[in-house]
């Protein structure tokens, strides 16, 4: 009995399917491991560039920031692709129009955005590498290195601490909350709470006295930032260097998944409802930060955030610089609105 497809194919034949079988085996290969990158969140190089492949087809090449101090090992914790997403092209100029005409009014000095969006890793910046004095946003660096020396040290977040007496401040806040008492002893982990959920400077203060400066400044440099200097009152950082501190907690990439549960769990907290979460659906999901700065000539307001939108979540920082301390929290409400209804 004949065997089906016994007969001969020709030789031209069966070099044709092999040929073919090889390029679709490499561009399959090829897309999978650009698959996989994508997965792999991040936004680390502070330059973006697009080259020509010979097809003509425009590709973007990789960035990796990997963690160094160890000696066997090199923790990933960014990657990300230099191109800016043409798909979100339509946002970035509706924010620009934004900007532009706050600018034209008087309102605004200055403004620059970092958006990512986690579930196409895409991310797009206006005048994102512009330098602001960052103020309360280093709350969020400092609950990192706290969260740090804990898992260096257990048990350390239980100390306790007194607070016996006012700092000395030149600082005005214009969004006050919750703050701590005089005479009153307080957990480590409780003055964490008060300094991220209510912005207490009081609170910051006494942690400031307790903390391991070294500790701090590996925080930066470890994501590839300058370290700053513990002494100065301010640390020029732009919108897209300030992302790292937000990713790393949503990444789970630089501290335990315990801690960067914790630390987002205190970030959800945060009362200020002025900037980005305004006019946002109150029953999302968000985790924010924000900060304010500068002198009475000039006056800078800025929020960090992640939305956790269903199927969509997305990080967006916006700094702000200008003269009206009103009209700030509605240019952050503002373009965060703009960044929800187009996501």
């Amino acid at each position: 009995m004949k065997l089906l497809f016994s007969k001969k194919i020709p030789i031209g034949t069966t070099l044709f399917i092999t040929l073919i079988s090889v390029i679709s085996t490499y561009f399959t290969m090829d897309f999978l491991i650009r698959s996989n990158l994508m997965e792999i969140d991040s936004s680390y190089s502070l330059s973006g560039s697009k080259a020509k492949t010979g097809s003509g087809i425009f590709s973007c090449s990789y960035n990796l920031k990997r963690l160094n101090g160890y000696s066997l090992i090199k923790p990933l914790m960014f990657v990300d692709n230099d191109c800016e997403a043409e798909d979100l092209n339509t946002v970035k100029e509706n924010i620009n129009k934004l900007i532009e005409g706050y600018k034209l009014a008087g309102d605004l000095i200055s403004a620059s955005v970092y958006l990512k969006d986690y579930s196409k890793n895409e991310w797009i910046g206006i005048n994102e590498n512009e330098k602001f004095n960052p103020g309360s946003l280093l709350k969020v660096p400092e609950l990192i290195t706290f969260l740090k020396m804990d898992e260096l040290h257990p048990g350390f977040l239980e100390k306790k601490l007194q607070y016996n007496h006012p700092f000395p401040t030149d600082k005005k806040p214009q969004f006050l909350s919750k703050s701590i008492e005089l005479g009153h002893t307080y957990t480590i982990k409780d003055l964490l709470t008060y300094m991220i959920a209510y912005s207490d400077n009081n609170a910051t203060q006494l942690l400031n006295a307790n903390i391991d400066v070294d500790a701090f400044k590996k925080v930066f440099t470890d994501l590839g930032l300058e370290a700053p200097d513990w002494k100065s009152n301010d640390y020029p950082i732009s919108a897209k260097e300030y992302s790292l501190f937000m990713r790393v907690l949503y990444n789970a990439t630089y501290l335990s998944d315990h801690d960067s549960e914790f630390a987002a769990e205190l970030l959800a907290k945060s009362d200020f409802k002025n900037g980005l979460i305004k006019d946002l659906p109150s029953y999302l999901k968000m985790v924010h930060k924000f900060g304010e700065a500068g002198n009475g000539s000039e006056i800078e307001l800025h929020e960090s955030a992640i939305i956790y939108l269903d199927k969509r979540p997305y990080l967006l920082t916006v700094m702000t610089k200008g003269k009206d301390s009103k009209k700030l929290p509605q240019v952050l409400s503002q373009i965060s609105d703009i960044v929800y209804q187009s996501m």
